[in-house]
């Protein structure tokens, strides 16, 4: 196995370079300059030209250039190679802080949101999921079914803004929209977190809740688990300790690849409820055409993207002894 983490990680290093050079071109294409904004914002710049503060912030040089500095093949205004290879990830364009510490700042942020919404969507999908296979076509099967079609069918978006709009309506009650850090007050910022996190949880939980259907129903057809049946056992111990593995095996691969739509469902909530993650630092730097910053935090995510991946084809592994990574 170690050789396969290996393999799995040196193959990272082209997929890597891959997503920077889409990220860092692509982003470019966005309508709109970073020179104008700043004019818009802060005045026309009597003493300084529009080539002055181009070559102040590097986007003087052709886009090739630009980079390689980003990447740190090519050297920065200073003579120093200082990029993405080095562990620089750049600097705000609006700001003098650097782009690692937004992101050190806000991944926390963004990480518990995520950890929180990938356990309640699991909480959601996978017991439902269960029910309604031991319960085929019985009215609990078909309720089960339904509530996994509006968990597809309702956008993040849409289900956020009605929590915050209509409560507030209707019972003078809105979400909290200040930080409360987990350090200074657990309790107060579970509180916090449960609402978007269950918002972002339903989301990918009915997806993960028809295929845990879908595969209890093969898997309980097959012949050890009527033997299983056939011994007398309980039904907890059949389906716990004979089934469950058997049929989790195709559901972590939604699961993974549910991901991204975790990653970025996680950037509206966090935008809709004034979390200050990295997702709301993402929407905020594209529409200041921040590049640095965007270019950093999307770099993140394809990371663990990755990472996500190779953790994934890992658990196969645990829950089937059959699956050899030689």
């Amino acid at each position: 196995m170690r050789s396969y983490i290996f393999r799995r990680l040196l193959l990272m290093i082209p997929t890597v370079f891959l997503t920077s050079l889409i990220i860092f071109f692509a982003i470019r294409l966005i309508p709109g300059n970073i020179i104008d904004l700043m004019e818009s914002q802060f005045g026309t710049y009597a003493s300084i030209s529009r080539a002055d503060i181009e070559t102040k912030l590097g986007l003087n040089v052709p886009i090739v250039e630009q980079y390689g500095r980003w990447i740190g093949v090519i050297p920065q205004q200073n003579g120093h190679f200082d990029g993405l290879l080095q562990g620089d990830l750049g600097q705000s364009l609006w700001e003098s802080a650097t782009v690692t510490k937004e992101i050190s700042d806000r991944w926390p942020v963004t990480f518990e949101l995520a950890i929180m919404g990938l356990i309640i969507g699991q909480v959601i999908a996978l017991p439902i999921g269960i029910y309604s296979a031991l319960r085929q076509d019985s009215v609990g099967d078909y309720i089960g079914r339904t509530f996994a079609i509006l968990c597809i069918a309702i956008p993040s978006f849409w289900l956020g803004t009605m929590i915050i709009v209509y409560p507030s309506i209707w019972w003078g009650y809105s979400p909290p929209f200040m930080l409360i850090k987990f350090s200074a007050d657990p309790i107060g910022n579970l509180k916090m977190f449960i609402i978007p996190s269950v918002v972002l949880g339903m989301g990918m939980s009915g997806g993960t809740m028809r295929m845990t259907r879908t595969m209890m129903l093969e898997v309980l057809r097959q012949d050890y688990v009527r033997t299983a049946w056939a011994k007398g056992l309980r039904e907890r111990v059949v389906v716990m300790r004979h089934a469950l593995k058997s049929a989790l095996i195709p559901v972590v691969t939604i699961i993974g690849m549910q991901m991204p739509v975790l990653i970025g469902g996680a950037v509206i909530v966090e935008d809709i409820f004034n979390l200050p993650g990295m997702g709301s630092l993402l929407v905020n730097s594209t529409l200041n055409r921040d590049y640095p910053i965007v270019s950093g935090v999307l770099v993140v995510f394809a990371v663990a993207m990755v990472l996500i991946n190779l953790l994934v084809d890992l658990t196969y592994g645990y829950l089937d002894p059959r699956v050899s990574y030689k």
